[in-house]
């Protein structure tokens, strides 16, 4: 069964899609609602989008399985990203407009969550951790880029409309200020669409857990719209003529990224 897709790249950067799969095995399906097996939470054709990514050397790793069957953006142990506010769970059991996703009486059971950790979980997130380790070893550095997207209208988590790009460094903590900062200029040079840094998403578990600017590794996270390059509602469409106006700026942010570890990767050279 495979787990997780992977392109290797040649540059310090590498781009980790956790919610862009949508298979589900057979025995888990056959318990869930109608409304969880279109599973629209999906962050919807991000390889499609960043389809320039290689072209850039960034290395990409893709999940296969539905963020329904485990969710690789959240803590093992299933520690609420945000305390206090509207959370999502490791294995979720309602969809984000809060429909339940498993028949009544299929409910999940602790058990069972602990052996889809271990089944698709620490698989994804050993080859993420070996993969960044190497880029560390041959580079000196590693860049990590948590890709997401969601609707832009999510009253259980936010209210109104979601700005178009949203920028997330656990509050400029898990990568350098600098690098923060031309991620930032990155944005800010796009004047068609909005943009937030470290606002309602600052950063999951991928970003949090493995950004450690100290040992020379720097995460940080997009949340994008997804207004921005599909239509929201099934069958969720991608629309080439809206993709087309919001690549150039994922690209001058993806580019801004691999040329700061590029230089951070010369100073260390030099150094």
């Amino acid at each position: 069964m495979e787990i997780h897709g992977f392109d290797p790249g040649t540059a310090p950067v590498l781009m980790s899609i956790p919610h862009g799969g949508t298979a589900i095995p057979d025995d888990i399906a056959a318990r869930m609602t109608p409304a969880a097996l279109a599973v629209p939470d999906t962050d919807w054709r991000l390889d499609r989008l960043y389809d320039f990514a290689r072209g850039l050397g960034v290395s990409v790793l893709r999940a296969v399985h539905s963020r329904y069957v485990i969710d690789l953006n959240r803590a093992p142990d299933g520690a609420a990203l945000y305390p206090g506010a509207n959370n999502t769970e490791l294995a979720p059991t309602t969809t984000f407009a809060e429909e339940p996703i498993y028949r009544e009486g299929e409910e999940l059971k602790a058990a069972e969550i602990a052996r889809r950790v271990e089944t698709f979980w620490r698989p994804y997130h050993r080859r993420l951790g070996r993969e960044l380790d190497a880029i560390r070893r041959r580079h000196g550095i590693a860049v990590l880029f948590d890709c997401h997207s969601i609707r832009s209208r999510v009253p259980r988590f936010f209210d109104g409309r979601l700005p178009d790009l949203n920028l997330g460094t656990a509050g400029g903590e898990s990568c350098s200020p600098d690098l923060r900062d031309k991620l930032t200029v990155a944005l800010q040079a796009d004047t068609a669409h909005t943009h937030a840094v470290d606002g309602r998403f600052k950063g999951g578990y991928i970003t949090r857990h493995y950004g450690d600017p100290s040992g020379g590794l720097h995460a940080f996270q997009m949340e994008l719209s997804l207004a921005t390059y599909m239509d929201e509602d099934p069958p969720f469409e991608f629309r080439e003529d809206l993709a087309a106006q919001i690549r150039p700026t994922l690209k001058a942010m993806l580019q801004a990224a691999v040329d700061w570890a590029a230089r951070a990767f010369s100073d260390l050279m030099e150094s």
